[in-house]
């Protein structure tokens, strides 16, 4: 677990407090509440592997032990978290407090937020930003790919569209050349026409004037 032991303090009395693991630390947490400023303030100690993380504030000094390996981030939000809800108008606040006198109320509250924060932390502002962006960035990257797979689609469009024009001029080259072979036959079959129609009228009129059209004459 990252976060071990969380207490809340004014002064060097201890309010309410919960321990998550079963080693006591109240020798070190005393240590700690004894060093820290009447003054506001917000600073981490380092004791053996641990780092105590505290913020000060109006009397109250809210605290948390946690792992080297938990950084600074995640503490100083369960901090932050831990004082809004210590000083929420159903939270028994006030300038004169016993010793544990917040332990039957506020004790479940400290329990409650360390599980929250070792199992499933929620995003701090930093992290919930950082989160946003890489939601844009995957946004960007989808659209991008969708833009070069219409540019891929674009390109086989404009590739069969090439194919097609190609094959339109090739099939009016083929009909020309088709219009033509029939313009000829059409013409040699006109010439064939009139020349069987000369001969003809040529038998007919020799049959009733003579081979040499001399009797016609006559």
């Amino acid at each position: 677990m990252s976060l071990i032991h969380a207490l809340v303090a004014q002064g060097t009395t201890v309010l309410a407090e919960h321990q998550a693991g079963k080693r006591d630390f109240s020798q070190a947490t005393q240590t700690i509440l004894s060093k820290i400023p009447p003054n506001n303030s917000k600073l981490s100690y380092a004791w053996e592997q641990y780092l105590f993380h505290y913020v000060s504030e109006g009397g109250y000094t809210f605290l948390v032990m946690a792992d080297e390996s938990a950084g600074r981030r995640v503490p100083f939000a369960f901090l932050a978290e831990l004082q809004r809800k210590a000083f929420a108008p159903s939270s028994s606040s006030s300038d004169d407090i016993p010793a544990y006198g917040m332990q039957g109320s506020f004790g479940p509250t400290i329990s409650a937020l360390m599980h929250t924060y070792n199992t499933a932390p929620p995003a701090d502002e930093l992290t919930r930003a950082q989160n946003e962006l890489n939601q844009v960035k995957d946004i960007m990257v989808q659209n991008v790919e969708q833009i070069l797979s219409r540019g891929e689609r674009i390109e086989l469009l404009v590739d069969k569209t090439d194919v097609m024009a190609g094959q339109a001029t090739a099939f009016r080259r083929g009909a020309r050349s088709v219009r033509r072979e029939m313009w000829w036959k059409n013409k040699k079959v006109l010439g064939i026409s009139i020349l069987l129609g000369i001969v003809l009228l040529y038998i007919l009129v020799a049959q009733v004037c003579g081979p040499g059209l001399n009797h016609c004459r006559s």
